[in-house]
């Protein structure tokens, strides 16, 4: 058996895993760090008054609602994403929070984007890139639908970063690792971008990196594990009864204050010439 990155394979998931993985993408929504990266290159977007905005790989629209109920949005944001379920929760959650009329969601291939060229004032992946089949492909889709001087974000993370503490390190250091591949079809892709952007007709305007870490106490990556933990079972990477034992240990350890995990993010700025 070989990893299937759930969020690539969403439609041949069961009912019960595709609830986990809109669980952990709202439970992510309302952690203060996803908060803090979102606000910060938010804050830097300057989109005029009547922006047109599309998230691709949109999942349960988090990054899409997230903008549609700033305060000094007042134009219209599109979500993107294969997943039929998630966009059903998405369009469900929205006119829950009484954006609906600001925001569109629809099932649709990020590979293949159903818009026509230089539609969008900016275009948003927000850990899309490192699910994709084929990153270069999506990029490609993501810069013919901006405009001209668009612009177009790519937030992920740097999934060989991605790291738990355990007291065995050799098999801590192999969980990680199995955990990356099994969760994520592309974990290195940041490290790719500088070098696919030219080819690409797209300049980097600003880049930059954050270590999201916790220390202590667990919110962001015990929803992250507990969510993928079992993939790396289903994958057949590592044996479940190892793969419960460091799970369990995860728990104990942010019960007790001694919990540790880490990994870095990067945003790219990039503009259409």
């Amino acid at each position: 058996m070989t990893a299937r990155d759930p969020h690539r394979f969403i439609n041949e998931l069961d009912d019960a895993a595709i609830e986990r993985l809109i669980a952990r993408l709202e439970s992510r929504a309302k952690d203060a760090i996803f908060a803090r990266l979102f606000d910060k290159y938010v804050a830097q977007l300057a989109l005029p008054p009547s922006a047109q905005v599309l998230e691709v790989g949109c999942g349960t629209g988090v990054v899409t609602r997230s903008l549609a109920r700033h305060g000094d949005f007042s134009g219209k944001a599109f979500g993107v994403d294969h997943g039929r379920p998630f966009i059903e929760a998405a369009s469900r959650f929205a006119q829950a929070e009484n954006v609906g009329d600001r925001v569109e969601f629809r099932v649709g291939d990020a590979h293949d984007l159903d818009f026509s060229p230089a539609t969008f004032d900016a275009v948003i992946a927000h850990t899309l890139i490192s699910h994709v089949t084929d990153p270069t492909a999506v990029l490609r889709e993501m810069a013919r639908v901006v405009r001209p001087g668009g612009t177009l974000v790519i937030f992920d993370g740097d999934y060989a970063s991605l790291t738990y503490a355990y007291p065995d390190h050799d098999f801590g250091h192999r969980m990680d690792v199995a955990l990356a591949n099994a969760s994520f079809n592309n974990p290195l892709v940041m490290r790719d971008l500088p070098r696919l952007l030219p080819e690409l007709g797209l300049e980097m305007a600003a880049a930059w990196g954050d270590v999201v870490s916790e220390i202590g106490k667990g919110s962001y990556f015990k929803s992250f594990a507990e969510t993928y933990a079992p993939y790396v079972t289903r994958a057949g990477m590592l044996p479940a009864e190892t793969v419960e034992a460091w799970l369990g240990a995860q728990r104990q350890a942010m019960e007790n204050g001694t919990f540790f995990a880490s990994c870095n993010y990067y945003t790219y700025f990039l503009r259409r010439a």
